[in-house]
Parts: C-alpha cells; sequence; structure tokens
C-alpha cells in the first residue's frame, strides 16, 4: 500500500496479529486443572483466615477442618510448585508459541516467583514499594500482608524450580504431540 503526502505513517495495522493464530486447548487444559488441584490446599488444608481468596469472599468456602488434611506435609511446597507450573502452561498454551517462547514464558514465570519469594525474605523493603494505590484494590490490597507475613522458606526457591522445568518439559511434550495430529 503506497504511503500518501497527507499521511505519511501507514496504520493499517492488521488486528490479527494482537490474536493467537492457534491455541493449544491441551496445554491450558493441563494448567488449569493443576490450578484447580492448588487451590484445594488452601480451601481443604489451610485456616480460611490465611487465604486471602477465602477469607475476602462473602460466603463460606472453607473446607479446613470438614476433612481430614489432604496433602499433608507436601501442602507446605505444593501452591509454589503449582502457581509456576499452572501459569507457564496456560500463558504458553494461550500464545502459542514454539520452543523459544517456551523458555522465555518458563524464565518469565520463574523469575516472576522467585522475586515474590525472596521478596517474603526481605519483607521490610519488598513491602516499601508497593503503591499506596493498590489499597482498596481486589487482588492488590493483600500484596503487603504477603510479604509481611508470608514465610520464606527455600524449599518453596526449590519447589518453584522444580515447577518451571517441569512445566517447560510438558510444553515440549504437549506441542510435539500437537504437531504430530
Amino acid at each position: 500500500m503506497a504511503r500518501s503526502k497527507d499521511y505519511p505513517l501507514n496504520f493499517n495495522i492488521p488486528l490479527n496479529i494482537f490474536i493467537a493464530k492457534r491455541v493449544n486447548i491441551v496445554q491450558i487444559m493441563i494448567g488449569v486443572a493443576v490450578l484447580f488441584i492448588g487451590s484445594l490446599v488452601y480451601l481443604i488444608d489451610r485456616p480460611p483466615d490465611q487465604t486471602y481468596f477465602v477469607y475476602a469472599t462473602d460466603i463460606n468456602i472453607s473446607l479446613h477442618n470438614t476433612f481430614p488434611n489432604l496433602f499433608g506435609f507436601i501442602g507446605n511446597y505444593l501452591p509454589d510448585f503449582i502457581h509456576v507450573f499452572s501459569f507457564i502452561l496456560i500463558t504458553a498454551g494461550l500464545m502459542a508459541c514454539g520452543k523459544r517462547g517456551y523458555l522465555i514464558i518458563s524464565l518469565s514465570w520463574f523469575l516472576i516467583d522467585m522475586a515474590f519469594e525472596l521478596g517474603q525474605k526481605f519483607s521490610s523493603w519488598s513491602s516499601e514499594i508497593i503503591p499506596e494505590w493498590f489499597e482498596g484494590v481486589p487482588f492488590l490490597e493483600n500484596t503487603q500482608n504477603y510479604f509481611l507475613r508470608g514465610t520464606f522458606d527455600f524449599m518453596d526457591l526449590f519447589a518453584i524450580t522444580i515447577g518451571a522445568v517441569l512445566g517447560y518439559l510438558v510444553l515440549l511434550t504437549t506441542n510435539k504431540r500437537r504437531e504430530s495430529v
């Protein structure tokens, strides 16, 4: 398309570059299913006053003390594993990218989760950089409490690392299956 003198720049950008040409539903479904399992840790094993999305709801959705402790010791670290693993799969499934994109997505979520865990170790510094406008915004309003009341644990770092590596490997596996179909 030729540029006219009145409009020197061509702003006719096709909108389909912003829409994934194909979505990997298998990756998304695995990510969502595992994320659902992770939510059970908070609904069943943890007291409701320790979980934002449980105590912030108007209805009682907690199953704590209704069922026996479902996940035991591993429930202490499972959410860290599940968060990074699930969000890697969901993000990659929506973006429908290849191996390089999978690596970038996996490393990005790994670094984000590591930063949040390390933010608990250096909680006074972390809580100071949170903007005041987070107060009153659902989900964001709990950010400062996450850092100040959260507990840093090296095992959480290990769980995040394993989740990121396994997330990347599952992406490679589910991408190969999709290409062979």
